[in-house]
């Protein structure tokens, strides 16, 4: 019998070097701000430290504390409850709602906050109505102040409410019926059937909701500033740009780095203690309960409301703001705007998921501790707080600045002024270690569709692990890809803290010109960057609002990977 010629395997020796190399110069780039804001807080020596203790840190640490514990709150009573209504009942509009309690979502807190104060504040319609009604002057009634931590909290809230709805009900689609009935037959209510048995199995999802939105309202630094509400990190611009201070700067960094990873860690605490069990043939699905009468107006009313003041009436508002500003859109200037945060929100898109398609296939290859804390260490970036990595980017950049600037004096008499510290790609930089890990989270999730044995059958057919990524992951991700990439582009058009303190001169975004235009009290003029960039926020939510459509049917629901 003659022998058959098989393709001779690939060797697997440079190439994997070559992605291994790619994956460590990518977690190592996420690693360099926090070590860097660690080593610039301890070169500031114990008298600024000590400074900062005496006069804002108590201020900061009850403002911060204050905010994460109102939004942690209203994020899960809004996020779980209207979960669990368009999930497990049926009434007028629930369609709808789905797809619409996740919109506010597409909204960056610090937009919400201009409609809200052109809305309330003492010229605003709602106090101007209530004088001209009742013939009151500005002293002769008490009205709730939004320029507050409260009215802050509430501004978080209704943005950050759909991180909890998407992952509570993604868990609530994947839950059998099984236990719930068995609660049901020995006696329980809906309501305590809910409580002690659905509830409980759903918790540790809930919990990862509920800690991403913390983690964004303590990277928050447009609606606090605006609204005046002193914390962490608008601590952390006021030291490095109102005081020139960078050593205050950086140990406020390290102290709101310190938080965010603790939040980080009590998240993959929550994710790890979670245990999921096959279902198996006993999967039921719970049919839903029909409402009617009053009880579907409740559930119309409560699904309504976070829709209607978390996005209805902000486009409303914003909408009659931008009409009367007198901002022209198609100006070469607001031109320039757009083009400035395409060109940064492209290149940003197009590294972030290169660098987490390194990651992520290094780790497919050469599964190990390495490759293991390459991954965790990418996603660490997202609970680092984007004026963090600004400060931890530019302490040790610009030391090489002006280091070489020294030497280059000294030695040929020129000087080479701000090389990196002012670039582009030092801003770019600093937005793919904070995105970084939602682009491996949408990787990740496609890559897991991918047996194992097709990696197996393309190294027999004599594919290496470059051909094979090119050939057959990215083809078959490509949906994946596409999403990891739009989901970095919008964040990235919304990011403000880093964009504020990193940009170069004379290079600003459309979130920059809209917190300008705020913070100068022109809010008609800034409602029209704000309209621009909600826009853009809408195309990632309605995207991850269909993927979870589409796995409510077989049980497979939407949980993304930070």
């Amino acid at each position: 019998m003659a022998d058959i010629a098989l393709p001779r395997p690939a060797r697997a020796g440079r190439v994997p070097g070559l992605f291994r190399a790619g994956a460590l110069i990518a977690a190592c780039a996420c690693l360099l701000p926090m070590v860097a804001v660690v080593v610039g807080a301890l070169m500031g020596g114990t008298g600024t430290l000590s400074h900062l203790a005496a006069t804002v840190l108590p201020r900061y640490t009850a403002s911060t504390l204050a905010l994460v514990a109102l939004v942690s709150t209203g994020t899960i009573l809004i996020g779980t409850g209207a979960a669990w209504l368009v999930t497990m009942a049926r009434f007028p509009g629930v369609r709808v709602f789905e797809i619409a309690l996740a919109l506010p979502l597409a909204f960056p807190a610090y937009v919400l906050a201009y409609a809200y104060t052109d809305l309330l504040d003492h010229p605003g319609l709602v106090q101007s109505s209530l004088r001209a009604v009742t013939g009151w002057g500005p002293r002769d009634y008490w009205f709730p102040e939004v320029r507050s931590l409260p009215g802050a909290a509430a501004m978080l809230i209704l943005v950050l409410y759909p991180y909890v709805y998407l992952l509570a009900r993604a868990a609530f689609l994947q839950q059998s019926a099984t236990a719930y009935l068995a609660a049901r037959s020995l006696g329980q209510t809906p309501w305590g059937a809910f409580l002690r048995v659905s509830l409980p199995m759903a918790r540790p999802t809930i919990a990862a909701g509920a800690l991403l939105a913390i983690m964004e309202t303590i990277a928050d630094y447009g609606t606090v500033s605006y609204f005046g509400v002193q914390t962490y990190a608008t601590g952390i611009y006021t030291a490095w740009f109102a005081m020139a201070d960078r050593a205050a700067a950086a140990q406020l960094a390290t102290g709101l780095l310190a938080f965010a990873l603790l939040i980080a860690t009590l998240e993959r605490m929550s994710r790890g203690a979670a245990r999921h069990h096959g279902t198996g043939s006993r999967f039921e699905t719970l049919p839903p309960a029909e409402l009617r009468g009053i009880r579907a107006l409740g559930a119309i009313l409560l699904c309504a409301l976070p829709v209607l003041f978390g996005f209805v009436l902000p486009v409303v508002i914003l909408a009659s703001m931008a009409a009367g500003s007198g901002q022209d859109l198609l100006s070469p200037r607001y031109l320039g705007f757009i083009c400035n945060s395409v060109t940064l929100a492209s290149a940003a898109a197009l590294l972030t998921v290169a660098a987490a398609v390194l990651i992520g296939f290094h780790q497919r290859l050469s599964p190990g501790r390495l490759s293991s804390w390459t991954a965790h260490v990418a996603r660490i970036g997202y609970a680092v707080p984007g004026g963090v990595i600004a400060v931890g980017l530019l302490v040790p950049f610009a030391a090489f600045d002006n280091a070489l600037d020294a030497a280059m004096r000294a030695w040929f008499g020129i000087s080479t002024g701000l090389l990196v510290t002012g670039s582009i790609w030092l801003l770019v930089t600093a937005y793919v270690v904070r995105f970084i890990a939602a682009a491996l989270g949408a990787y990740d999730g496609g890559l897991a569709t991918i047996h194992s044995n097709v990696d197996a059958v393309a190294r027999t057919l004599g594919h290496g692990p470059g051909a094979m990524l090119a050939r057959i992951h990215l083809p078959i991700l490509r949906p994946s890809v596409m999403t990891a990439a739009l989901i970095v582009f919008v964040d990235v058009m919304k990011e403000l803290p880093a964009t504020l303190i990193m940009r170069p001169f004379n290079f600003d975004t459309l979130a920059v010109q809209a917190h300008r235009l705020a913070a100068d009290e022109r809010l008609n003029g800034a409602a029209v960057p704000s309209l621009v960039i909600a826009a853009m926020g809408l195309l990632p939510v309605i995207l991850v609002c269909r993927n979870l459509r589409g796995g409510g049917s077989d049980g497979d629901g939407f949980a993304p990977e930070t």
